[in-house]
């Protein structure tokens, strides 16, 4: 719940113009908390003398940031966006805590509907093998079955792997994995786009997996494993330091786009 330190406070009413629950009003010159709410943190950000907290979120993890210091430079932002690719060859170097915990970052300070904050962020770098055991298993013994159908598409794959284990499709010898489970694919998505433009500023690869994370869905050892829980993989990314360099900008079609 929102709390107000009313020696603080100056009942100035920003917070209470910006809170979409309309949870907040003044009362004898000072703001109270009315009625429950999505703890979106508006308030929070807003207050120009630091009088609100939220108790149930670390309020140290809050920091102070002049409009100045937040805007980032569009042209500079833009040529990052197109000058990223889908990478599929990485270093064989695992990534390091600090920049997996900086996607982290990136990826819980992503919105969310309603405030709901559920993304699950799952890495595999420590145990890729045992990923990579369930995975091919699973699409195997599903070929095999009696009702083979949602793993068709996996087919020349699996024998490709099979003949010749090197030849790796769905994971191309990435050293990381990064799962994103939620119950929101927008919320999914979202997160995923926000941690890839972090791992482009860390000099990380990128490569958005619909394979893997179809193969992961249809196969409830590998969710078990990963500690999936209740929620749904909606998004699913190799990563590691990029082991190839390009020089320019790809070509793209001219913008399908209405202004009105």
């Amino acid at each position: 719940m929102v709390e107000i330190n009313r020696s603080v406070c100056t009942g100035c009413g920003q917070c209470i113009g910006d809170c979409i629950a309309e949870n907040l009003s003044v009362r004898e010159g000072k703001v109270e908390v009315s009625g429950s709410c999505i703890l979106c943190g508006h308030c929070v950000a807003i207050c120009p003398f630091n009088a609100v907290s939220i108790p149930e979120y670390d309020m140290g993890d809050v920091e102070e940031l002049s409009q100045e210091q937040a805007r980032l430079d569009g042209n500079l932002l833009l040529k990052t966006i197109k000058f990223r690719r889908s990478v599929r060859n990485f270093k064989q170097m695992p990534v390091c805590s600090g920049d997996l915990d900086m996607l982290v970052q990136a990826g819980r300070y992503t919105a969310t509907a309603k405030n709901m904050q559920d993304c699950r962020f799952i890495f595999v770098q420590k145990e890729p093998e045992t990923l990579k055991t369930l995975i091919w298993d699973g699409i195997g013994r599903m070929l095999d079955s009696p009702a083979p159908e949602p793993a068709k598409p996996y087919r020349g794959f699996y024998k490709a792997h099979m003949a010749d284990p090197k030849q790796d499709y769905l994971f191309r010898n990435a050293p990381a994995v990064l799962f994103i489970a939620s119950e929101s694919n927008i919320d999914a998505g979202l997160a995923a786009q926000n941690m890839e433009l972090m791992g482009v500023s860390l000099g990380l690869g990128f490569l958005y997996n619909g394979y893997l994370r179809r193969a992961a869905e249809m196969n409830p050892e590998v969710l078990e494993w990963l500690g999936v829980g209740e929620k749904k993989i909606e998004a699913c990314a190799l990563l590691g330091y990029p082991d190839i360099t390009y020089k320019r900008t790809a070509p793209r079609r001219a913008a399908n786009v209405v202004f009105r």
